[in-house]
């Protein structure tokens, strides 16, 4: 039997998957840092692509758990 997964489930799995790739780009990033013959224009595209997953992580977040203001 095929499940249809929910669209919070989707969002799950979707969250999983970019925290993974924000903390892979963050070692690689720490690792370059470590190294003074670093590509600097390959680290500044890194750390681009880190800053628009965080806003990825964070939308997904407010949409699965919504600040409740009472």
């Amino acid at each position: 039997m095929t499940h249809l997964m929910s669209r919070e489930e989707l969002l799950t799995h979707e969250l999983e998957r970019l925290r993974a790739e924000h903390g892979d780009l963050d070692a690689a990033i720490e690792a370059m840092q470590g190294n003074p013959l670093s590509d600097q224009l390959a680290m500044r595209r890194l750390k681009k692509r880190k800053l628009a997953l965080k806003d990825q992580i964070t939308r997904i977040e407010d949409e699965l758990f919504p600040d409740i203001i009472a």
